[in-house]
């Protein structure tokens, strides 16, 4: 790594994730460059000191290449035009995207000499602006050992690896769902003892130092449901996705797991209720109402649900 020219990574979607994790790369020393379709995108990445293109072909050829896109079908489109130049090491996918999709983009890198691995982040913005989020991996030994000085800067070394390609997207998916489940079982509960006359807020901190507790009791409640903020910087669209994706994953191997699939139904009816820019904790309006300061939606958005995925500008992880 005292070579300037292995020190050169390119950050592609510098969205809420993305931006954040080109900054850490940058005080890292790295030499960062960034870039994302949106011109306000790049405009604030080059406010904190990342120099951006505004064309993806110049990102080719880049020796590291960290990805933070909203979907599979971009980084399907995007691996491609990455590898058009020679001269690319590894490139880190850091989308929550699908397993099938890294299987073929890692066997595209390795054909022609480069590393793919699916490593999915969990953290959010904070644990991305320090240095500090958690990943999922999947990729073959070889193509690990090839990423790891970035798995390094971006994690701290707090990532697991799960198995081949695509084994870090599928537990990724599963993590979202668990924490798509406890979002919605918590605030029913929640829910419930207000209904008893119980402040929410107390019951919740007693929750929390209990079997019963989790980061959602502890932390994503009172600090974005009961305080009414709603300010995580995770869309409701996205966490409606991942659900979505994460049962569909199970289908496809034949499992039927139903009570994740009842929560994924959940998910897309406060879509529906609530539109894909909400924030996420914001699911707490429509399975417990009464406390929420918002309360229930008033009116159907009239966003589609199916514009959940949004633009290039990243995705963020939750829990």
């Amino acid at each position: 790594m005292n070579d300037q020219n292995t020190r050169r990574i390119a950050v592609i979607g510098l969205g809420a994730m993305g931006g954040a994790m080109a900054a850490t790369l940058h005080k890292a020393g790295w030499d960062v460059t960034g870039f994302d379709p949106s011109d306000a995108a790049r405009a604030a990445a080059e406010d904190a000191g990342i120099k951006t293109i505004a064309n993806l072909a110049d990102a080719a050829g880049t020796p590291y290449v960290v990805l933070s896109l909203p979907a599979a079908s971009i980084v399907e489109t995007t691996v491609p035009q990455l590898l058009k130049e020679p001269g690319t090491v590894a490139i880190i996918d850091t989308t929550t995207s699908e397993p099938g999709t890294s299987k073929t983009m890692a066997e595209l890198a390795q054909a022609q000499g480069a590393a793919f691995v699916d490593a999915p982040v969990s953290g959010g913005r904070d644990g991305a602006a320090t240095g500090s989020l958690s990943a999922f991996v999947g990729a073959t030994d070889e193509a690990l050992a090839a990423a790891e000085p970035v798995l390094l800067a971006l994690t701290g070394g707090k990532y697991s690896h799960i198995g081949g390609p695509g084994s870090g997207n599928v537990v990724k998916l599963l993590n979202n769902v668990l924490a798509a489940a406890n979002l919605v079982s918590v605030g029913e509960a929640l829910g419930v003892a207000k209904a008893y006359g119980i402040d929410p807020a107390t019951a919740a901190a007693s929750i929390s130092n209990a079997s019963g507790g989790s980061k959602v009791s502890a932390n994503m409640y009172p600090n974005w449901v009961l305080s009414g903020t709603h300010d995580s910087g995770f869309s409701l669209g996205l966490m409606a996705r991942d659900a979505a994706l994460a049962v569909n994953v199970a289908a496809r191997i034949g499992e039927k797991p139903a009570l994740l699939a009842a929560v994924a139904s959940q998910w897309q009816d406060a879509l529906a209720s609530l539109g894909p820019t909400a924030d996420f904790t914001e699911i707490a309006r429509t399975v417990a109402p009464a406390i929420t300061p918002a309360g229930a939606p008033s009116t159907t958005p009239s966003a589609a649900p199916g514009n959940a995925s949004g633009t290039a500008a990243g995705t963020t992880a939750v829990a």
